[in-house]
């Protein structure tokens, strides 16, 4: 059994990690931290977990988490790493669902996080939690990165179309217009958030500029082995769980002939979590509700140079902590699909 540990469990992160990881077959829960918490039992919290998670909430001091073979972080940007170096010297493998260890130029991560980075020795070592990419560096790391929610959608959206550096979109001017639900702000008051504020409303925020921006671009350009330059407009919808990106990209001459729709189809062919929707679909946020699968549809309206990707997923699943449980399996040399076999919720 993998002895886990979760840092910051209060959270809807938290509580998801703890949904999914309270029905893997192959891990046993050995703390989950709250100092505001400490003593109550996870359950008394967070009802839905009754008869499935029996421990209660510790400080990080008395949850010995040194003796755990892994610990989740779902906590505010700054804890994993002020914490991790501690856990990798005791031989612990870390997975933060934060941004300590997302982005390479420590600059560039105070820059959009406000916050001196304390280990950049571990940042350098660190790989991008996004299997569809890294799988391989994934199954020998020690310490993981998360990727964000938003940035798992785009990336996945534009992915078979300019990995090992093919030339089938511009790889500049792209438009990254994408949706999420108010869970994506976290579990915390906070008036943008409130019931009165976002229900029966829509509307952008960060347009001049979202930390997810340099995340986002990034990724693409490590998957594509030169810079990618796009435009990331986040939206705020009136719906607690998923995202759906909608993505527009030019096609180049390359592009233009070649079978958009095959070579979706045939990149995500053996991926667990990517559905490649028949051509023509519309794929809607309630059809991953739950689940950790991303499904993904191609259009090219008129047949003419602009493509359309639409990507939906459960921000809180493949875009955190699902994902992050896949990670993990890949991690300890487990099948991607343990704990993970849930089918999305509908209605």
């Amino acid at each position: 059994m993998i002895k886990v540990g979760i840092v910051g469990g209060t959270g809807y992160t938290g509580v998801e990690l703890l949904r999914l990881l309270s029905r893997h077959p192959d891990v046993e829960l050995k703390a989950v931290t709250s100092r505001k918490e400490a003593g109550m039992k996870v359950s008394e919290m967070f009802p839905s977990l009754r008869g499935h998670v029996e421990i209660a909430f510790s400080t990080p001091e008395n949850a010995k988490l040194t003796e755990c073979d892994v610990v989740f972080f779902a906590t505010p940007h700054g804890v994993a790493m002020a914490q991790a170096r501690e856990l990798l010297d005791a031989g612990v493998k870390v997975i933060d669902l934060a941004a300590d260890f997302r982005l390479k130029d420590p600059a560039e991560f105070t820059q959009w996080y406000a916050m001196e980075h304390s280990c950049t020795d571990l940042l350098a070592e660190a790989v991008y939690g996004l299997p569809e990419v890294n799988r391989a560096a994934i199954q020998k790391a020690r310490l993981i990165g998360m990727a964000g929610c938003y940035p798992t959608s785009v990336q996945l959206g534009l992915l078979p179309l300019i990995e090992n550096g093919l030339q089938l979109i511009e790889t500049s001017g792209i438009i990254a217009d994408c949706k999420s639900g108010v869970s994506g702000a976290g579990r915390k008051a906070e008036v943008g958030t409130l019931f009165a504020e976002s229900s029966d409303n829509f509307k952008a925020y960060a347009v001049k500029g979202h930390r997810h921006s340099p995340e986002i671009m990034q990724g693409l350009s490590a998957i594509h082995g030169a810079p990618v330059e796009l435009t990331f407009v986040p939206h705020l919808t009136p719906m607690i769980r998923g995202i759906h990106s909608t993505i527009y990209a030019r096609l180049t001459e390359a592009g233009k002939a070649a079978d958009v729709q095959k070579l979706f189809e045939e990149r995500f062919a053996a991926e667990p979590f990517v559905d490649v929707m028949p051509a023509g679909s519309c794929p809607e946020t309630r059809s991953v509700r739950g689940s950790n699968t991303a499904r993904i549809a191609v259009h090219r309206p008129g047949n003419g140079d602009l493509l359309v990707i639409l990507v939906v997923e459960d921000n809180l699943v493949k875009g955190a902590s699902g994902q992050s449980v896949q990670v993990m399996n890949l991690m300890f040399g487990l099948p991607e699909q343990h704990g993970l076999d849930i089918v999305p919720l509908l209605p």
